[in-house]
């Protein structure tokens, strides 16, 4: 397969180095000082592009592959508000292909899984509160997280009770504490941290009087990250239309 990179730091060096252990050819690669190899014809002539950038390029990124019908994943988060009605048209009824994930990691999909199924669950205890809080390296920019986002919204569509996420608090990486951990009885309060190079971990906290249940995901590295970006572009590859997670891993 002939894949795009968008984005060469961290992240898309190992994206790199996987998919040539994995047989795969890199094509392209542009990052901010060579944007003008959008229009080159190596990288219209990837099957996929694989796009990790920011907030504020994503969505101009997603037009200019699309432009040139490569077919795009991502992990860019925080563009979804102001263009996600765009982009959601464009893939189904412009023809257009977008993997999108907050996370692409196979130990997130199970722990989202989990958090779903504990949800569930949890519906018939209205004596557990509940609250997330998320950890990552001081470079990242969002807060919450997109993952932790994610996770917010999957365990309120379980949980009759809540109907909406808050930011609770933020500790900067000086350690430096804004916000609160205070809600009403309706919303899940979703805290960040940041701090050294962690790169994410994610808990999940059921709490009563009699007692308390977490859990949690904790990344060693980017390694599970760029792995399941990787997967995902394979089954890019062969698919169409806007895909997510829940296509690529079916639990």
């Amino acid at each position: 397969m002939k894949i795009a990179l968008i984005g060469y730091g961290k992240m898309g060096k190992m994206i790199e180095q996987i998919a040539l252990s994995r047989g795969h050819e890199i094509v392209s690669i542009i990052d901010i000082d060579n944007q003008e190899d959008f229009e080159s014809e190596a990288f219209a002539s990837a099957d996929v592009a694989i796009e990790f950038t920011s907030p504020t390029a994503a969505y101009g990124n997603y037009l200019r592959a699309f432009a040139k019908d490569v077919k795009v994943v991502s992990g860019s988060t925080g563009w979804m508000d102001e263009h996600g009605d765009e982009v959601r048209r464009m893939c189904t009824e412009g023809g257009k292909t977008l993997f999108w994930a907050s996370n692409f990691s196979i130990g997130v999909a199970i722990f989202s899984a989990v958090n779903r199924y504990l949800a569930h669950i949890m519906d018939a205890f209205p004596q557990y509160d509940v609250e997330m809080e998320e950890t990552h390296h001081i470079h990242k920019l969002d807060a919450p997280s997109g993952t932790a986002i994610t996770l917010a919204e999957d365990l309120i569509g379980q949980l009759g009770r809540k109907d909406r996420w808050v930011k609770g608090t933020l500790q900067a990486p000086d350690g430096t504490i804004t916000g609160s951990t205070e809600h009403a009885a309706d919303e899940v309060p979703v805290s960040s941290i940041r701090r050294d190079e962690v790169p994410g971990i994610h808990s999940i906290t059921y709490d009563s009087e009699a007692d308390r249940i977490t859990i949690t995901h904790d990344a060693h590295s980017r390694k599970g990250f760029a792995l399941g970006a990787v997967l995902a572009a394979e089954y890019t590859a062969t698919h169409s239309g806007l895909l997510t997670t829940s296509d690529l891993f079916q639990f």
